[in-house]
């Protein structure tokens, strides 16, 4: 099956997927609302991050156990990863990266990031780029 591809801004990172997702979370913790991302997961596995040696940088807060990558061009924010310690394969892509017929149209999921850790609600169905 072919991958589903895009790449930042500036086109110095290149991100493949697997596959659409059916859902994507919008969080809203204090990083996340910043960053303005909608995350799809995959495991690790299944999806293909290429840059250059320093084209990314990596930004990890808090409990540090993930680390929250950027384009150090142009500044997008690509996926996030997780760090040493974490067992769990899973990782998240930025999907506002891609193009909104890419992705299609998907359930929005919201994420209290910042208080409880727990769903509270969906958008719907929704283009991507909402």
């Amino acid at each position: 099956m072919p991958m589903i591809r895009t790449t930042c801004h500036c086109g110095a990172v290149s991100i493949a997927i697997p596959r659409a997702p059916e859902a994507v979370t919008n969080c809203n913790c204090s990083i996340c609302r910043r960053y303005g991302a909608l995350w799809a997961y995959f495991n690790s596995t299944e999806v293909d991050i290429q840059a250059a040696p320093g084209v990314t940088d990596e930004y990890a807060w808090g409990e540090k156990s993930l680390a929250f990558v950027r384009c150090s061009h142009c500044g997008c924010v690509t996926h996030w990863r997780p760090l040493e310690g974490r067992t769990s394969p899973r990782m998240g892509v930025n999907v506002r990266n891609f193009e909104p017929e890419q992705i299609g149209p998907v359930r929005i999921r919201l994420l209290d990031g910042a208080v409880t850790e727990q769903y509270v609600g969906e958008l719907g169905v929704g283009q991507s780029d909402a």
